[in-house]
């Protein structure tokens, strides 16, 4: 059983920089480049917001700390936002799969 919570931590963990690494890199580089919807003041913080929970999450499991399962709570919610902000604004596919598969894996870490 503990091989599979730390199985179930390290691909939580994997996900939520992936998505952090994801959001950041798409804000600051096609969307910028894009313009238009892509910039639009509550996307940038959306995405931004999405960045950092994702990063914070990963950084509480890291170091083990009791309080993740708060974050990963958050961070699912937080990442299912970006994620359909992200398709509304069309084009951000890898994204917005991103933001889905960490929500998918902080949902279950929170549970």
């Amino acid at each position: 059983m503990a091989h599979t919570a730390n199985a179930d931590l390290q691909t939580c963990i994997e996900a939520c920089l992936r998505c952090y690494q994801t959001c950041l890199g798409m804000m600051t580089n096609p969307c910028v480049e894009a313009g238009g919807p892509h910039v639009e003041p509550e996307h940038v913080r959306l995405m931004l917001s999405c960045a950092e929970t994702c990063r914070a999450c990963a950084h509480l499991m890291v170091i083990g700390s009791a309080v993740h399962r708060h974050q990963c709570r958050a961070c699912a919610e937080i990442c299912a936002a970006c994620a359909a902000s992200c398709e509304a604004v069309g084009d951000m596919d890898d994204c917005v799969r991103a933001c889905r598969t960490c929500a998918e894996t902080c949902r279950r870490m929170a549970a």
